[in-house]
């Protein structure tokens, strides 16, 4: 492949590299929805599974915008993001499988931002402004996904999962056996400590 030497060279290059990691996600969001235990977390996954398809559309007319084929270019950021994501969903269990599964889902926001933050700056620079309001609409979508994520966090799936621990720990103690009393033995007093007593 040809060395990158120019902003538009890079630019199109990014947007190649968006393009292929919004296609990823496409197909790594369902498996999240269908992992995820409250309903709230997995309306919230599936809406932004339809954003998600919106924004592989945006990015198909910023690559018309520029008259350049639509074309992704593995992204491996994504790719180790989402695979991350998949051991996520295979390491942790009920109850805080969904905590969890918000973790991975807010390490794709952050990583989508980033990137669109920077494709924006690109487009501004080299004088696409259509193409970079394109671009933002997206963005804000990724930062309303991501502020929607942790209030469900901070709001339901945290404290479940820590008052579920709660719950198991006292279960636990419940069933551990007490410790056997000891019964000390009667002396001739009719008392253990009266044989030990001073005599007058």
């Amino acid at each position: 492949m040809a060395a990158i030497s120019t902003l538009d060279e890079l630019f199109v290059q990014e947007l190649r590299d968006m393009y292929d990691a919004e296609k990823q996600l496409v197909k790594a969001l369902p498996k999240m929805a269908k992992a995820a235990e409250h309903d709230e977390l997995v309306n919230a996954i599936q809406e932004h599974l339809e954003q998600t398809k919106g924004h592989v559309e945006r990015l198909e007319q910023v690559f018309s915008q520029l008259d350049t084929k639509p074309r992704g270019k593995h992204c491996a950021g994504m790719a180790g993001i989402i695979e991350e994501g998949g051991e996520v969903m295979n390491d942790a269990e009920s109850p805080v499988l969904d905590a969890a599964l918000v973790s991975a889902a807010q390490r794709v926001e952050h990583y989508e931002i980033s990137a669109y933050g920077t494709l924006i700056a690109y487009a501004r620079q080299l004088g696409h402004d259509d193409a970079a309001e394109l671009l933002e609409e997206t963005l804000n979508e990724e930062k309303e996904a991501d502020r929607k994520l942790t209030e469900l966090a901070e709001g339901t799936l945290n404290r479940y999962g820590q008052q579920a621990e709660g719950e198991e720990a006292d279960e636990e103690e419940e069933e551990a056996p007490k410790p056997a009393r000891r019964v000390m033995a009667a002396g001739a007093g009719g008392s253990g400590s009266s044989s030990n007593k001073r005599r007058h």
